[in-house]
């Protein structure tokens, strides 16, 4: 198994995101701790998205699960077998040269574009973790049609902040989502 993972996954696994579902914190748990048991992480060789965990977590002392996990991630970004990198190009601020789709590049939040040029740069394509950002519904199809994965690992949280974020507009479609 192989993953590029949101922030918001730790984040939630860590419990600070106060509107997901008991379930919701489970399978962030259940999906961080099955990738350190036997998983490979995918990140950037700029350590941005190291760079963005650390300054949403907490390492010393680590206190929730997705602390624990950026504490093995740390200490393991020198094993090809559970961590790998990959080089993006910034072109500018949070604008990726291997960003897959550039009209939608410009529509993304600039934070999440480092997630998506690093699982389409793979040559793997891994799917990208996503727990309860709503906003990646809208996106997830123009990503499939590149071959970049959208794992929803709360879908029903997903669409639920979907539907009060976006009032009448209809909740889009989820992937097909094959669990690990």
């Amino acid at each position: 198994m192989r993953a590029v993972i949101d922030t918001n996954v730790l984040l939630v696994a860590n419990e600070q995101h106060g509107d997901v579902s008991p379930e919701c914190v489970r399978e962030c748990v259940r999906r961080l701790q099955m990738m350190q048991s036997s998983g490979v992480v995918v990140i950037d060789d700029g350590y941005r998205i190291l760079r963005e965990y650390q300054s949403k977590t907490r390492v010393n002392p680590p206190k929730g699960v997705g602390d624990v996990f950026l504490k093995w991630l740390l200490r393991n970004a020198g094993r090809s077998n559970r961590v790998q990198t990959v080089a993006v190009t910034e072109t500018a601020a949070d604008e990726f040269a291997e960003f897959p789709d550039l009209v939608l590049q410009a529509r993304f939040d600039p934070p999440d574009r480092k997630f998506v040029s690093v699982a389409y740069t793979h040559s793997d394509r891994p799917p990208i973790w996503q727990a309860a950002d709503c906003k990646w519904l809208d996106w997830w199809p123009a990503l499939a049609a590149h071959g970049v994965q959208v794992d929803f690992l709360c879908p029903a949280d997903t669409c639920r902040f979907y539907a009060g974020k976006f009032p009448g507009k209809p909740v889009p479609a989820l992937p097909r989502s094959e669990m690990p």
